[in-house]
């Protein structure tokens, strides 16, 4: 089965520390699998564009294949990668930025010998350089452009720029999730450039917030703004408030409240959302559907860990949701 969603990101081996429930000690994780949860909730119909280190595990891959999903455009590399990440919630289910090791012995868990020497990634500052586990224009097959649908998930500017100079104009969709090193007034020539011809640009609150620092506070003239730069739908992802959607071409605006799921791991929900965004938006090509569709991925997603738990929900509890959210909707 040819894919018709493309996900381009990273995967990481991941340790994380929930705020509820038992920890995940080098599993897969990794924005590019959370966006195909929450994706995989209404298609699996899917190919996934990453790098993965000669030492990842092969069973791990075996494991996509086995959901349906296509991963000829995962390239193994000849050497290994440190593809580790470490995740960690204090009990009000924030982000902990402190040192892995007093983590561990906070919650007096062993502390795993594969996390030595493990240094977290900083994302406060916009990478220069291209990361070894992050892939190029060049790691997407060739037959994968046919499906005419591809999401972006958060990489280094020099990726994004390479893929966007290299796809604009060749997919019918094409939506970005920016990380947050870039989002600066340092970087915002840059990004008005990233964002020039994109179907969907789907920043957080606080990372459109931060590239606009010192202009305005009103998340609708951000997202005015962005839509001028020429991208058709700006989409604030606001967290446990749910999303605001901007249409560029008629100034339509939307209020989305989050579903009211029970939140156990935020982990991964923007990415999860982003997912859904894309198989809603394909359906009929409404951006609101979209965003409906990716509220209710990021719903399933926090109700549980790891990139996979929106694909273990009860059969129709995601029809069921997307119904009760279309109620709530309130267009401003």
């Amino acid at each position: 089965m040819e894919p018709s969603f493309i996900l381009v990101g990273q995967i990481t081996r991941d340790y994380l520390l929930p705020p509820v429930g038992q920890p995940l000690l080098d599993s897969p994780g990794g924005n590019l699998l959370y966006a195909a949860g929450g994706l995989g909730v209404w298609d699996a119909r899917i190919g996934l564009v990453s790098r993965a280190g000669e030492d990842y595990p092969r069973q791990w891959l075996k494991d996509l294949q086995k959901r349906g999903w296509d991963i000829s455009g995962i390239r193994i590399q000849p050497e290994a990668l440190d593809q580790r990440n470490f995740i960690a919630y204090s009990d009000d289910f924030e982000p902990v930025r402190s040192n892995p090791v007093s983590q561990f012995s906070q919650r007096g868990i062993p502390f795993p010998k594969a996390l030595l020497g493990f240094h977290p990634r900083a994302d406060s500052q916009p990478a220069r350089k291209v990361a070894p586990a992050s892939p190029l224009l060049s790691d997407i097959p060739s037959e994968y452009l046919d499906a005419g649908a591809l999401h972006l998930c958060p990489l280094e500017l020099p990726a994004l720029q390479q893929f966007l100079d290299g796809l604009r104009g060749a997919l019918r969709i094409l939506t970005l999730d920016p990380s947050a090193g870039i989002m600066t007034p340092l970087t915002l020539r840059e990004v008005r450039g990233l964002v020039h011809g994109l179907t969907a640009f789907l920043p957080s609150l606080e990372e459109i917030n931060a590239l606009f620092w010192g202009e305005t506070n009103d998340p609708w003239d951000m997202a005015a703004t962005v839509g001028e730069w020429g991208c058709e739908y700006v989409i604030i992802k606001c967290g446990e408030r749910g999303q605001l959607l901007y249409d560029a071409h008629n100034k339509g605006r939307w209020e989305i409240p989050a579903y009211p799921a029970r939140l156990t791991d935020p982990t991964g929900a923007g990415d999860a959302f982003c997912g859904g965004f894309l198989a809603g938006y394909r359906k009929q090509y409404d951006p609101l559907e979209g965003v409906l569709c990716g509220n209710v991925s990021a719903s399933l997603a926090i109700e549980g860990s790891g990139p996979f738990h929106p694909l273990e929900a009860m059969q129709g509890l995601a029809e069921a949701r997307l119904g009760a959210l279309r109620e709530m909707v309130r267009k401003v």
